[in-house]
């Protein structure tokens, strides 16, 4: 996701690598022995559910409907949109006054995990006293990475004062110098780190350790890449790449951020033709189950691009977009547009009920989600 609604990050928990998460076929008298676990135990099927969803509200001053929305759907994670320059005190006040509505379960509230989209340059939701003006990625990757690493250590501090847990950044695309701008999503914003698998590895991978450093998750995006397209998929229908392979070198960037620990990953909404030419890769099993799981081993969340309002996914009802992120290996669905959530949460209930398999797929996904949340200190077992 791009500019309106700002989408995109990778947890700064490079060194901080989460915990495999317990098979959902192990026997029930297993003692549950993390504090993810407990908390599962505790939850409401509406409640866990919730946990699979992070909606979309306005930075700068988030509407009843839309918080009531979130509310009596249960969703467990929030990411600040659009533009605000308010500033890290008063974005606190609104940061902290969204998790008050948290659920709770035995007695204890389930911690909202709050992200936004701080990249830099273009793409920078959260502005004004308290908040750097960070440069596009482009230039980012003309430092040195303890250069680069430092400064993001900072940017992260900023947006931990504000309350935000997540950054849905490092862009760990590459895209070529000879696509440049014509690149729609990220080389026309100079959202790219550079133009060759290795500056971009190495710089993602600063910025997401100085973010690891000061405690803030971040989010490798857009998996498997988006450097290859010249469609944005936030406003155009059926974009594909048919360059990238399962060998490509341009997925260093993301074997290097998954090695590294991160938490997170963000899956596109283009078409990757020598890899599952029948899905967009939000949607693949070939994409996220063996491609990103297997093959890159990556333990993490696995969070969907924008499913709400992209253009990529409007010819898919809002149920379908929930069900098939999950039934292809998704974790954690996004959605800039909160009045999409009713039928999305709603559709995955419904699954629940009679299908096993996508039932054990949804209790694996809520663990790993709860797993996230207990490495950033939001759930309480105490």
């Amino acid at each position: 996701m791009m500019l309106a609604a700002a989408v995109c990050g990778e947890p700064a928990a490079h060194a901080q690598a989460v915990r495999p998460v317990p098979s959902v076929t192990a026997s029930p008298a297993a003692a549950a022995t993390t504090c993810a676990d407990r908390v599962y135990n505790g939850m409401t099927q509406a409640q866990r559910i919730g946990q699979l969803f992070m909606g979309g509200i306005s930075a700068a001053r988030p509407s009843t409907t839309d918080l009531n929305t979130l509310r009596a759907q249960h969703v467990g994670s929030v990411m600040l949109t659009g533009r605000s320059s308010a500033g890290t005190k008063a974005t606190r006040k609104v940061v902290d006054g969204v998790r008050a509505q948290a659920d709770t379960v035995s007695g204890r509230k389930v911690g909202l995990l709050v992200s936004t989209d701080q990249e830099g340059g273009k793409v920078q939701v959260l502005n004004g006293p308290g908040f750097s003006t960070i440069p596009a990625a482009l230039t980012q990757g003309g430092w040195s990475t303890s250069t680069l690493r430092s400064r993001a250590a900072g940017w992260a501090a900023e947006l931990k004062s504000a309350g935000v847990d997540l950054n849905l950044a490092p862009v760990a695309d590459v895209v070529p110098a000879s696509l440049g701008t014509r690149n729609g999503p990220i080389g026309r914003y100079y959202r790219e780190y550079g133009h060759t698998p290795d500056t971009v590895t190495s710089h993602s991978g600063a910025f997401a350790a100085g973010f690891a450093q000061a405690h803030v998750l971040t989010t490798l995006k857009h998996f498997p890449g988006l450097g290859r397209v010249t469609g944005n998929t936030d406003t155009t229908a059926n974009v594909v790449d048919s360059v990238t392979t399962t060998t490509s070198a341009d997925l260093t960037p993301f074997k290097s951020g998954v090695k590294a620990g991160s938490p997170f990953v963000m899956v596109s909404l283009a078409t990757y033709t020598k890899i599952d030419s029948h899905h967009i890769a939000a949607f693949s099993p070939t994409v996220i189950g063996k491609l990103l799981r297997t093959q890159l081993g990556f333990k993490g969340v696995v969070i969907s691009d924008d499913l709400g309002q992209a253009v990529a996914v409007q010819k898919f009802t809002p149920a379908q977009r929930a069900v098939d992120f999950l039934a292809a290996g998704g974790n954690l669905i996004l959605t800039v547009k909160p009045s999409t959530l009713p039928a999305m949460v709603q559709a995955v209930g419904a699954r629940v009920q009679k299908d096993a398999a996508f039932r054990a797929a949804v209790a694996d996904s809520v663990h790993r989600i709860l797993t996230a949340k207990a490495g950033a200190g939001l759930l309480s077992c105490g």
